[in-house]
């Protein structure tokens, strides 16, 4: 068993679900209330992972956070390192990867919310961040669950994105997505297998932790 590589998908799972929680927030948020001409291609642009290969997003990544790009060159400059084939890499490249998985659910969260109960708030009196906080944010509660609940485990199993960005480097980027593959290119089937269960487990315990909380936070709200 890999731990090393285990504990840092876990890391780079944390890390995608904590940037992105806020981004969902807003981006849904503003996605499910507001209309402008704009909106179609902002949410096709947001889909658009769904639709591309990991490879042919990978790539773009790739030469977008490479060397001779402005960004890799500006965290050359400012870390002394390019954010390439590095695990700050791979969270930049997760957070943009999953941002359909994040922003989608948190979306029809905040649309399943009825237009009388956001009125209802304004004319107690409520600011829009006093409204957010105490009445949009518990009601849309499942979708952000699903929200997280989604980016958290697609992120743990992630292959494509990680292998052209992050490659295998062990301790830095070798997630146990990598890893499963090296065992099985070496014809390790048995640490495969432990690998996978392992992973299967997580993921369900995951869900299962997921349902549970949803189903508290509904019956308190009932």
């Amino acid at each position: 068993m890999d731990w090393t590589a285990l504990w840092l998908s876990l890391r780079l799972a944390g890390w995608t679900v904590a940037f992105l929680l806020p981004v969902a927030v807003i981006m849904g948020r503003v996605l499910a209330y507001r209309q402008f001409r704009a909106k179609g291609l902002v949410e096709a642009l947001v889909m658009l992972p769904l639709v591309l290969p990991p490879t042919v997003f990978g790539f773009y990544l790739l030469v977008a956070f490479g060397r001779n790009s402005r960004v890799g060159d500006l965290w050359q400059s400012f870390f002394g390192h390019q954010l390439v084939f590095s695990f700050e890499g791979l969270v930049v490249a997760s957070i943009i990867f999953n941002l359909p998985f994040a922003i989608q659910p948190a979306q029809r969260g905040f649309e399943a919310i009825p237009a009388e109960v956001r009125e209802a708030a304004s004319c107690c009196g409520m600011s829009p961040l006093r409204s957010l906080w105490a009445v949009e944010l518990p009601l849309a509660w499942p979708g952000l669950m699903t929200a997280m609940v989604l980016t958290f485990a697609h992120t743990l199993g992630e292959f494509g994105i990680v292998l052209m960005v992050g490659g295998s480097i062990p301790g830095e980027t070798k997630t146990i997505a990598i890893s499963i593959y090296d065992r099985v290119q070496g014809f390790d089937d048995r640490g495969a297998a432990i690998m996978s269960a392992v992973l299967v487990a997580i993921s369900l315990f995951t869900i299962a932790v997921t349902f549970w909380l949803s189903s508290r936070v509904g019956r308190r709200l009932g």
